[in-house]
């Protein structure tokens, strides 16, 4: 009997043990991550502005930072802009710019990711650039005593031999289908291109064909509408300076839309940027001057009663694009005409705001309008009533706009460092059709 209350009281004994130990070690690791918690709140603020990055893995893989969703808010604004390469490829540009207490404290830093460079790989060559470029501010911070730089050195390689001379080419087929019980769609298009790209030259050669169809069912009657088009394109540039260009381009056209059976246009080309072109991820502001002749040939006679005809036209564009902290915008006005009739024109007028108004507010513009006085091909029989419900024959018109204005307005918390991935991404949500 005494052998027993013995062990009874021993087991007691480890019991309170075991329950004060696991009492006491919550309340531990809970300090500690009380303590990580609240450095963590004074990691640097950052805006990431960037319109095709991976956020989801950013936030998860870079976390000496906080990443905040108004960028008002932010210690660094961080704009991630990208432009093509000769090769195909794609130029990041990742500009660091210091807000508030960093004001002033800027830095700028690039890489390049090649045309058959996975996903993966470019969402990684990113999160390393950004690990770059932010030590500078993270290093004034107490997080700094928690962060590492290591070295990791490479063996030096001789210099690549391109034996394709900066030559990129591409070729690709597609089939779309798509139908319901009374409609059918179809199209098959092909293309090609050769382009290649120099600081001193660029060369850029497109080729493509398109075919498409839709079958409609109409009181037992099937409806059927064909649109066919071809299309070479070619461009030639050279570089004059960090300002100036010039070139030519030459193309062919075929459309059955278009009332176009063989199109020929050539001309050669002046190009003036007022910021260097060196800046062009950021802003350009560009003068385009082209005079081209032109060869048509129509498949039907036309409202002038031309079936084929010779023509010269000259057009101006004006193009200005810029992207900073406080938004984007662009805006272009072109104009051309032909020489034999000056009343023969086009005018278009385009442009895009994306602008920061107040914290958490943003408006959203897009719009474009032309004046439309240089439709030349127009069938001289017009268009029947199906070709016109349908939009298979271009019609006469005098002018054509398209607009768009949206405002979004978000408030909460300014932290956006949390990734949840269950039931897909953060971004997604449910999406609700409605019908007639």
């Amino acid at each position: 009997m005494k052998i027993f209350m013995l062990f009874r009281k021993r087991i007691f004994t480890l019991f309170i043990y075991l329950l004060t130990a696991s009492a006491t070690l919550p309340a531990i690791t809970s300090a500690q991550e009380d303590s990580l918690d609240e450095m963590k709140k004074k990691a640097i603020r950052v805006y990431l502005d960037c319109s095709d990055c991976d956020f989801d893995y950013l936030r998860k893989e870079l976390t000496f930072v906080n990443y905040v969703r108004d960028r008002n808010d932010a210690q660094v604004y961080i704009l991630v802009t990208t432009q093509k390469t000769g090769g195909g490829g794609t130029e990041y540009t990742v500009a660091f710019l210091g807000k508030q207490e960093f004001e002033g404290i800027n830095d700028t830093l690039t890489f390049i990711m090649k045309k058959t460079d996975t996903d993966d790989s470019t969402r990684k060559e990113l999160l390393r650039t950004l690990k770059l470029g932010l030590i500078r501010y993270a290093s004034k911070t107490p997080l700094a005593d928690k962060l590492t730089i290591s070295f990791q050195e490479t063996a030096k390689s001789d210099k690549v031999v391109d034996k394709w001379h900066y030559w990129v080419f591409s070729i690709g087929s597609y089939m779309y289908a798509s139908g319901e019980q009374l409609y059918k769609y179809k199209s098959i298009s092909w293309s090609a291109s050769a382009n290649r790209i120099t600081e001193d030259m660029k060369i850029n050669l497109a080729l493509s064909f398109n075919y498409s169809d839709n079958n409609y069912k109409v009181d037992e009657e099937n409806i059927l509408s064909v649109q066919r088009s071809r299309n070479f394109k070619s461009l030639v540039v050279f570089s004059l300076s960090d300002h100036w260009s010039w070139g030519g381009s030459a193309s062919y056209y075929h459309s059955t839309y278009s009332n176009m059976d063989y199109y020929l246009a050539a001309g050669p080309a002046l190009e003036y940027n007022l910021f260097p072109y060196s800046e062009s991820t950021r802003r350009q502001m560009r003068f385009l001057y082209k005079i081209n002749y032109n060869y048509a040939e129509y498949l039907e006679e036309t409202i002038y009663d031309k079936n084929c005809e010779n023509l010269f036209d000259q057009s101006l564009t004006i193009s200005f694009n810029m992207k900073e902290p406080w938004g984007s915008s662009g805006i272009s006005v072109g104009g051309s005409h032909y020489f034999h009739d000056a009343n023969k024109y086009s005018l278009t007028l385009s442009g895009s705001l994306s602008f920061y108004l107040i914290e958490g507010l943003s408006l959203d513009l897009y719009g474009n309008y032309s004046r439309i006085h240089n439709q030349l091909s127009l069938p001289k029989q017009g268009a029947d009533r199906d070709e016109t419900l349908l939009r298979i024959r271009q019609l006469e018109t005098n002018y054509d706009y398209f607009f768009m204005v949206g405002l979004s307005y978000t408030f909460g918390s300014i932290y956006n460092n949390i990734v949840n991935p269950r039931f897909g991404s953060s971004s997604s949500g449910t999406t609700i059709s409605i019908s007639n």
